[in-house]
């Protein structure tokens, strides 16, 4: 019993220690013939502040593997090559940004 509670211990401890990199999303569904773009907010609520507006084609780097709600917190990409975490960071609604699939299948 003491080996099984050990084994389960060593693979919670090796899972948390795992970085997640993000994962590459870019503004889409934006209306054209309206605003056209999708505020970035600095909470994951309606109410909260803008920080700017992102315009199509935006390029985007989650922080965290999962959504709060139909929010994402991200960090603002200069282009899909440009991956240095340097941007504005905040969060966006998650109708208005798909996910870009760098895999090549």
């Amino acid at each position: 019993m003491k080996r099984i509670f050990a084994t389960l211990a060593a693979l919670l401890i090796a899972s948390a220690a795992q970085a997640y990199d993000g994962e590459l999303y870019v503004t889409c569904h934006l209306d054209p013939a309206g605003d056209n773009w999708v505020a970035l907010k600095a909470a994951p609520n309606i109410n909260s502040q803008r920080l700017m507006k992102l315009g199509p084609e935006t390029f985007l780097v989650t922080t965290d593997p999962y959504p709060q709600g139909k929010w994402r917190q991200v960090i603002v990409q200069r282009s899909m090559q440009s991956w240095d975490y340097s941007g504005p960071v905040g969060w966006v609604y998650t109708d208005y940004i798909c996910y870009v699939d760098l895999s090549g299948g």
